[in-house]
């Protein structure tokens, strides 16, 4: 059976097909647009595929052209979602469809891999810290504009100040720098700020487990921190799993 799993974000389009013993193969990333996800799909993917699996947070305009695109080659469209247990991983929220799907299937890939606590931080257009403890219990996370996004609002309303551009540094000497330098310090301590918390709360130190579009630039100012790019494909590996199953 051709199963291909698909992370439809706010940033990023990423996909990858399912492999034998619920693997995830080779992720790659396609255009986040309405108007090129049907060309780009084309270019990608087989012509024809037994069942896909998304997970969407986008907006219901894109989340409608992905699933437009995958009709023509799919006998199949499961869409996860958000549960309140999966596993052994029990989440935090009351209300499960306020936790994005992403952060939900993020969690369930992290219990598998860590073995352990974990703090697992989403780098996308939002900044998403959520705390697991070593029996799958969510104690509840943090959101907060990521860098990328911290830029991109002060460029709207300063034009002057731009939205790339510029090292990390302790004191800067230049606008970029000092944009980059405040931006990327900001999200690493609210990172540090939780690993902290987090310490006092489980008495222990959680494996830190980073992942989405901008983990990189903050991994480097981390260092025990895991990058996982494909943490969200891997939870939708296991959700596809046990949908299959059932």
């Amino acid at each position: 059976m051709s199963a291909w799993l698909f992370d439809l974000g706010n940033t990023r389009l990423k996909c990858a097909p399912l492999l034998d013993g619920g693997r995830v193969g080779e992720a790659r990333a396609l255009p986040h647009r309405e108007e090129d996800v049907a060309a780009a799909l084309t270019q990608h993917l087989p012509e024809h595929i037994d069942v896909a699996y998304l997970a969407s947070v986008a907006q219901p305009g894109l989340r409608v052209a992905v699933l437009e695109a995958l009709a023509s080659r799919c006998r199949r469209i499961s869409i996860a979602r958000t549960q309140p247990r999966f596993g052994d991983v029990r989440i935090a929220y009351r209300d499960p469809r306020k936790l994005g799907v992403d952060r939900f299937l993020a969690l369930v890939a992290a219990h598998a891999r860590a073995q352990g606590p974990a703090l697992v931080c989403g780098v996308g257009t939002a900044l998403t810290v959520d705390l697991l403890d070593a029996q799958g219990t969510h104690l509840g996370g943090r959101i907060a504009p990521s860098p990328t996004l911290m830029r991109e609002v002060l460029h709207a309303r300063a034009p002057q100040l731009p939205e790339q551009g510029g090292n990390y540094v302790d004191f800067a000497a230049d606008t970029e720098d000092a944009l980059a330098s405040g931006c990327d310090g900001a999200a690493v301590a609210l990172i540090e700020r939780s690993l902290d918390a987090a310490r006092v709360r489980l008495g222990e130190e959680p494996r830190l487990l980073l992942h989405g579009g901008g983990s990189d630039t903050l991994a480097a100012h981390l260092p025990t921190a895991t990058e996982v790019a494909t943490l969200v494909l891997e939870g939708l590996a296991q959700w596809a799993a046990v949908e299959t199953a059932a």
